[in-house]
């Protein structure tokens, strides 16, 4: 059945069949290639923006298209159309500089049709009658956000919905499929008193439809309100907050969302086109210490409606669970086909591009820290004087040094093993190998990110989760505004 919708939109639907797959991928099988494959998609994607009551934006958009690619040792010959057809297709081949043959028979070459099990709800998040419904959403949680605090003066919520439908054909004649649902929301909040103005920010989304996250709870709240209510809290909380200290010192960092500091510092060091160019920190390091003990790294894209989740990767790899740091020691890599080939390993299923017209690059999916032994108040205790910090905003990170600047959005002081003011104007500065190998303490109280994070790379934008415990850093450098 899900089988057949992707079937019917992708390839019947353009009068293409099995047999011409097959025909085209002979005629890629005759050039002395390493790997080669015929990617198709059909992509619609929805944008509503509410500001300070006024709807800015009500966008539906819908594209399809096909691209082929192949590779060879350092070398990648690529070509895409907007349009599928057999024509489109021929005339990629064309590009790329081969020459097409009607009919190469080869009587042992049949697609071996991967019927792999969808991570996903395929039910899609976008459809014309849901959109009035939407907008109406949009403007109740304006109307319930404003009625929260007098001195609110600006509310941006940005609600994105898409629906992918994903085929891999590769010169393997292996033949694998994808629905990918998504919904995000991003609520955005500026509140001013006495000339001081602060913001807050929150929402989330995940793999599912429209109406799984009208549905969905958060301590008995609906978790949209709750989103907006958190909006407000941390807006009001930094309006109260006093200036950051600067200096060295001890960071317990919350559970869940302070994960982008791991996914950032850490992650696309660990992304093999980095590891093949040797350009960064983690290069060479293979089977070595590059974190405490207490430090277990996963990244996996097979989590059910997970932000970061699919089925298959973007060369047909299936969906896996990857241990990349176990108990201090770096295990493997994020791994594409070709930067595999280039390391002398295997792929694992961790190429990722937003469109048909782009080149696949190994990206995170859901990257995590594993659940540690501490409880919370055992690791707040253990502080004499320092920062706990619950959420952060943007960050900087290079690569080959692996050296990272994040912004607190929401922290506060720790005195004697208590959570006491909060604080602004704070970053932190580190390297991401000297940080990870300073995580003394982690927490039992796992949980992922209500999934806001999205990455980008080489212009790339795709949905991506982070998680984490509850963790304590001996030391890192914080710049704030008191010395």
């Amino acid at each position: 059945m899900n089988l057949d919708i992707v079937y019917n939109n992708l390839l019947f639907k353009n009068n293409i069949s099995e047999s011409d797959l097959v025909n085209l991928l002979n005629n890629l099988c005759i050039i002395d290639s390493d790997y080669g494959d015929i990617y198709l998609q059909d992509s619609y994607s929805e944008s509503l923006i509410l500001e300070n009551n006024i709807l800015k934006r009500n966008i539906l958009k819908y594209k399809q298209g096909v691209s082929i690619r192949l590779n060879k040792n350092n070398n990648t010959i690529f070509s895409y159309s907007s349009i599928i057809n057999k024509k489109s297709i021929l005339e990629l081949i064309k590009k790329l500089g081969l020459v097409y043959k009607q009919n190469i028979l080869d009587k042992n070459k049949k697609l071996f049709i991967i019927k792999n099990k969808l991570i996903n709800n395929i039910i899609s998040p976008i459809n014309f009658k849901f959109n009035i419904n939407k907008i109406n959403i949009l403007f109740d949680l304006y109307n319930y956000i404003k009625k929260m605090d007098s001195r609110i003066n600006y509310i941006t919520i940005n609600l994105i919905s898409k629906y992918d439908l994903i085929l891999v054909a590769n010169t393997n004649y292996s033949l694998s499929f994808d629905i990918r649902p998504m919904i995000n929301i991003l609520i955005k909040v500026n509140i001013t008193s006495n000339n001081n103005n602060e913001i807050g920010i929150s929402g989330g989304g995940g793999s599912y439809s429209f109406e799984e996250l009208l549905n969905k709870k958060y301590d008995n709240d609906l978790l949209i309100y709750y989103w907006a209510s958190e909006s407000v809290r941390i807006a009001i909380n930094n309006l109260y907050a006093i200036n950051a200290p600067a200096g060295k010192m001890p960071i317990v960092l919350a559970s869940g969302s302070p994960g982008v500091l791991l996914h950032e510092a850490v992650g696309h060091g660990l992304e093999s086109d980095f590891i093949s160019k040797k350009i960064s920190i983690f290069s060479n390091l293979l089977n070595k210490k590059v974190a405490s003990k207490h430090c277990t790294v996963i990244d996996d894209s097979s989590i059910f409606e997970n932000k970061g989740s699919y089925s298959i990767d973007d060369e047909g790899e299936k969906s896996r669970k990857k241990i990349l740091i176990k108990n201090g020691i770096l295990k493997t890599y994020l791994l594409d086909k070709f930067n595999a080939r280039l390391l002398d390993l295997r792929s694992n299923g961790s190429a990722r591009k937003e469109s048909f017209s782009d080149l696949p690059l190994p990206r995170m999916s859901n990257t995590y820290l594993c659940v540690g032994k501490y409880c919370f108040n055992e690791i707040i205790n253990s502080i004499d004087y320092g920062l706990y910090i619950s959420h952060l905003s943007g960050g900087q990170v290079d690569i080959s040094s692996g050296n990272f600047v994040f912004t607190i959005l929401e922290g506060y002081l720790i005195k004697k093993g208590r959570i006491m003011n909060p604080v602004k104007g704070a970053t932190l500065i580190g390297s991401s190998v000297d940080i990870m190998k300073k995580i003394s303490m982690v927490g039992n109280d796992f949980k992922f990110d209500h999934g806001m994070g999205w990455c980008v790379k080489e212009n790339q934008v795709i949905p991506v989760n982070v998680g984490q415990p509850t963790l304590k850093i001996n030391d890192m450098i914080v710049g704030g505004l008191n010395k």
